[in-house]
């Protein structure tokens, strides 16, 4: 496995797929089943570039405390930047399997597009345990791989690109094994649905613009050792181009929102 890691440049380039509008379609939705409450102490594992946070603080008000951790010192850089106005917010670094906080000390705790990059989810689940109040709010938001469709008239070629992409993940497919896993760490389930990331026409400013552009790179730098030639890469990446000019273009990929309360 050879994870994503962020310099200044790449959480800015994460930041921009954030801000577009399927994705700020998902953040309102993760915000809807959540449901946070002026006073409310929200914990956010993966902040990111920190635009759910913000939502977030926003919403408990002064009264509430919204924490958001991340491994990344350039993801935390840009948060602690969204946040800096906002008094009841901070980021801080932080990992999911080793949370630096008090027992009970949070309402609700939210984590979007982090536990597939974590090699020990059992472990990150019972630390979200320990840190929510007894009844408190858990949403959990990952993707399932398997679930993309990225058209291409080389589907085996396509399939060995993607492949190679899967190598960025702890695990590519957690979603379907999520359900029986909070279960196991005590909690109990409220509400789980899908949130599609839909093109099926090119539109650079989306989740897939952007989104493909990290997929091409990782290949880049990856791909010779997962089997893919530079020349298969060039290929590949060319195709694209031709059928975006041609308004072929189409991908489609599923998200998984689990809702929980400790119990």
């Amino acid at each position: 496995m050879s994870q994503l890691t962020f310099d200044a440049a790449s959480a800015r380039a994460v930041e921009a797929i954030y801000l577009t509008p399927d994705v700020v379609a998902q953040r309102a939705r993760v915000i809807d089943l959540l449901a946070p409450f002026p006073g409310e102490r929200i914990l956010d594992v993966g902040v990111g570039p920190g635009l759910l946070a913000h939502d977030l603080a926003c919403l408990v008000g002064t009264t509430g405390r919204v924490v958001g951790l991340d491994l990344s010192p350039a993801m935390v850089e840009v948060a602690a930047t969204r946040l800096a106005e906002l008094p009841q917010a901070e980021a801080r670094l932080g990992e999911a399997t080793a949370l630096d906080l008090p027992d009970a000390s949070f309402d609700a705790t939210v984590s979007t597009q982090v536990l597939e990059y974590v090699a020990d989810v059992p472990l990150a689940l019972a630390e979200l345990h320990r840190v929510l109040r007894p009844g408190g709010r858990v949403l959990i938001l990952d993707t399932d791989w398997r679930s993309i469709v990225w058209h291409s008239d080389d589907p085996a070629r396509m399939d060995r690109a993607l492949a190679c992409w899967d190598g960025h993940l702890a695990d590519p497919h957690l979603p379907a094994r999520l359900g029986p896993m909070l279960r196991e760490a005590g909690f109990e389930a409220r509400r789980t649905e899908i949130i599609p990331m839909f093109s099926p026409r090119w539109q650079p400013v989306s989740y897939a613009g952007g989104i493909i552009r990290s997929i091409r790179r990782f290949v880049r730098n990856h791909g010779p050792a997962a089997g893919l030639t530079a020349d298969e890469q060039a290929a590949w990446w060319a195709e694209q181009e031709t059928l975006i000019a041609a308004d072929r273009f189409f991908f489609s990929v599923n998200r998984y929102a689990f809702l929980a309360s400790r119990v």
